[in-house]
């Protein structure tokens, strides 16, 4: 594929794992592709089945919202998912969601490499662990390695942070943020690194490690 759209449109008939005899639409993503800050999910569930587009449950309606409170939105970054089709357990006769699994993982990466690839964002922002174990490195620990710049292929830096979804169970069983205010974080965080390296690079200097790109803000 020549273009971005070109491959956007590709993969909406995509036929490559048993994900595409269920699905409703293919959701390849939104957003800004110039932007320097990248979100990359696990994958769609049934309101992002129905709609063709990332984040758009009560999971995305949060991240919205933190994204509102870094004085960001949908224009500003790029979403997406590392499996572009919805992952579902139908066994019972209702769909129930469930993770991908690694063929239908490793089927979807004929999209979602060319798609960073096109993007070449800055900075990656792994929602949740299953996206930051994909991207960044397989033994990935949410809890202990959120918030922390590492090496990636796609991308200067990757950073990890809690999922929407698992925050909002938080705010239930724990009566208090969940979480909320490290999404937060974490979104400032990275949308801070993506624009310190714009900068750079405009300046002709160009950290090429995760290490360096942290040393740009000294945490």
């Amino acid at each position: 594929m020549q273009t971005f759209e070109e491959l956007r449109q590709a993969s909406l008939t995509c036929q490559a794992c048993r994900l595409a005899e269920r699905r409703t639409n293919v959701v390849f993503g939104e957003g800004n592709p110039e932007s320097p800050l990248v979100l990359v999910g696990e994958g769609p569930g049934e309101n992002e089945d129905k709609t063709g587009r990332p984040f758009v449950g009560r999971a995305g309606q949060l991240l919205d919202k933190a994204l509102t409170d870094n004085g960001l939105d949908r224009t500003k970054v790029y979403i997406c998912n590392t499996v572009k089709c919805r992952a579902a357990d139908w066994s019972t006769g209702k769909p129930v969601n469930r993770a991908p699994m690694e063929d239908e993982v490793q089927a979807c990466r004929q999209w979602l490499v060319p798609q960073l690839g096109f993007i070449k964002p800055k900075v990656i922002l792994c929602i949740g662990a299953p996206s930051a174990k994909n991207l960044i490195k397989k033994n990935f620990q949410i809890t202990k390695e959120r918030g922390m710049y590492f090496p990636c292929e796609f991308a200067k830096t990757a950073i990890a942070t809690l999922h929407p979804a698992y925050i909002l169970r938080q705010m239930n069983v724990q009566k208090n943020d969940g979480g909320y205010s490290l999404l937060v974080a974490d979104i400032a965080r990275a949308w801070a690194a993506a624009q310190k390296l714009v900068e750079k690079e405009l300046n002709g200097s160009r950290p090429e490690t995760a290490e360096a790109v942290g040393t740009l803000f000294d945490l």
